[in-house]
């Protein structure tokens, strides 16, 4: 059995959170049930971007960093206060004892630039949302990341994506990486894609 944490922050797309816990769910009854995904966050609570509140099943404070396989992070909106939880330090410091060692990290469009901000993207391929109005891949270049234009880019044990479209593919990536590529095709088939 794998465990992967959901690492929420305030201001998080729900959408973006939410096909990890359909696809990891779908696994665990229709898949090969190995997989287990546990919400944590800063707060007792949390509001998404679009004003939903969660409840994480767990604090950062209360969960063990070794207990887990893989870290998945969705992306989230700057004016519902994304940032201040994605670039606090102790977001920091979880992202990098996943890097450290050698973890599986999945993030959803902004979100890598909470890996930026950690430092672990440094030299290393990575992307970002993609919209020309948008500024965050000069954001995540500034952190020293090798910016590539594509959907989703994967550099070593780091998946990153250009928008909130990518959420599933993203999703089925990181069950891909935690299970098989038989079961992930099976999981797919299941819920229609």
């Amino acid at each position: 059995m794998t465990k992967t944490l959901l690492l929420l922050a305030n201001g998080f797309e729900a959408v973006e959170a939410s096909v990890f816990t359909d696809v990891f769910g779908w696994n665990q009854l229709e898949g090969d049930g190995t997989t287990e995904l546990i919400t944590v966050g800063l707060h007792p609570q949390l509001k998404c971007t679009w004003n939903f509140t969660v409840t994480p099943e767990f604090l950062v404070s209360e969960v063990n960093l070794d207990d887990f396989d893989a870290l998945v992070i969705p992306g989230g909106f700057e004016e519902a206060g994304f940032y201040s939880d994605a670039f606090d330090a102790r977001f920091s410091k979880i992202i990098r004892h996943f890097n450290d060692n050698n973890k599986l990290i999945a993030t959803i469009c902004v979100a890598s630039l909470a890996l930026g901000n950690s430092g672990i993207l440094k030299g290393r391929k990575a992307t970002t949302y993609n919209h020309p109005t948008s500024i965050r891949r000069r954001q995540l270049a500034n952190f020293g990341a090798n910016l590539v234009d594509a959907p989703i880019v994967v550099d070593n044990n780091i998946i990153t994506s250009s928008n909130p479209g990518t959420a599933f593919e993203v999703a089925f990536l990181a069950l891909e990486r935690l299970t098989s590529k038989e079961n992930c095709h099976k999981v797919r088939e299941l819920m229609g894609f």
